[in-house]
């Protein structure tokens, strides 16, 4: 209950800036709500003179509300459905996974970025941008200004996805009578939902398409965002390696991230229900609720970000960030020419 109190103020701050964010993100859907989230969050404390009142609260929120947000994500997670589109897309999915986190790694040794924020552009670029974001820095322990610029990165690599790929697909002649190779092409090599979704519906609607390209896209997309588990798995066994040579004191507990487990399990729940006749549509407010988790804990980490620092400090993460983005793109389209789907 003390720890409620001393939290409450700081999340109730939050919790109203998510709001504004959230009826933001669906007016503008290709910028989204989390983005949204975090730039009210980094502009309104260039005025806030006192933040100590409010710090405790914001702190829970931008570690533990995150990570509520990715338990709640399972249940938007049909694993029998995943599985079917997933045959089809998966040597895309892990060919583009994989360009992305090498080229983050090589990059980061040869442009000497900080190994944090490469990890986290890296994830974010190649799994399903904020939302691996969210479930790696906890796991990595990321700081706030470490995922807001992530985030940043990411964002602006999705918003001239979402008004570029369509035009590019026309222009390397994708079919214009079926969306099927257009909509594996938007789920593997644009980053976030939001944006996937923005990308996949403009090709629909060019072409008549009804939502055949969306539905492929976000099927595609889900079944990328499984990748979060054995990539924060991984994650975790480096940082117990790390941990466990600096204290004799260490407990593999302290650093393996359990909420992965709760997510999974939550998808489990899903496929199960969904199989004995649930409807999928009841699972609908806990995905939303999810949404709103994240933006909610967007708001906390722009409020903990020194935007000034996060400007000066960009140049090297937009260009790796633009370095996976490319890769991913290309090897899409590379994998999908392969393939025979384009």
């Amino acid at each position: 209950m003390k720890d409620l109190k001393k939290n409450c103020l700081g999340m109730g701050f939050c919790l109203i800036l998510a709001f504004v964010a959230y009826f933001l993100g669906k007016q503008v859907p290709v910028i989204g709500g989390p983005v949204f989230g975090i730039l009210l969050g980094m502009l309104i404390t260039l005025f806030l003179k006192d933040k100590r009142k409010l710090e405790p609260g914001i702190q829970f929120t931008s570690k533990k509300i995150l990570q509520y947000a990715v338990v709640l994500l399972g249940f938007g997670l049909n694993l029998n459905v995943i599985l079917q589109t997933g045959i089809q897309s998966f040597p895309i999915i892990i060919s583009t996974i994989a360009t992305s986190l090498v080229l983050a790694f090589v990059l980061s040794k040869i442009m000497h970025i900080p190994g944090k924020i490469s990890t986290l552009v890296g994830v974010g670029s190649s799994i399903c941008g904020g939302s691996a974001i969210a479930a790696t820095a906890p796991v990595i322990a990321a700081d706030d200004e470490e995922v807001a610029q992530a985030i940043s990165v990411i964002f602006f690599y999705n918003v001239l996805a979402a008004l570029l790929f369509p035009h590019l697909g026309t222009l390397l002649g994708f079919s214009q009578t079926n969306g099927e190779a257009f909509g594996i092409f938007a789920g593997t090599a644009v980053n976030d939902t939001s944006s996937v979704t923005a990308c996949a519906a403009t090709w629909d609607t060019m072409w008549g398409l009804g939502s055949e390209t969306l539905d492929k896209a976000v099927t595609v997309k889900l079944t990328r965002t499984l990748a979060i588990i054995p990539i924060t798995l991984v994650l975790s066994f480096i940082q117990v390696k790390k941990e466990s040579g600096k204290s004799s004191s260490f407990h593999f507990s302290k650093v393996f991230p359990f909420f992965i487990l709760f997510f999974l399990g939550a998808s489990v729940i899903t496929t199960v229900a969904t199989n004995l006749g649930v409807s999928s549509t009841v699972f609908e407010p806990i995905k939303e609720l999810s949404k709103f988790f994240i933006i909610w804990a967007m708001v906390a980490i722009g409020l903990n970000t020194n935007i000034l620092k996060l400007v000066k400090t960009g140049g090297k993460p937009l260009i790796l960030g633009f370095c996976c983005w490319c890769g991913i793109t290309v090897v899409s389209l590379g994998m999908q020419h392969v393939l025979a789907i384009w």
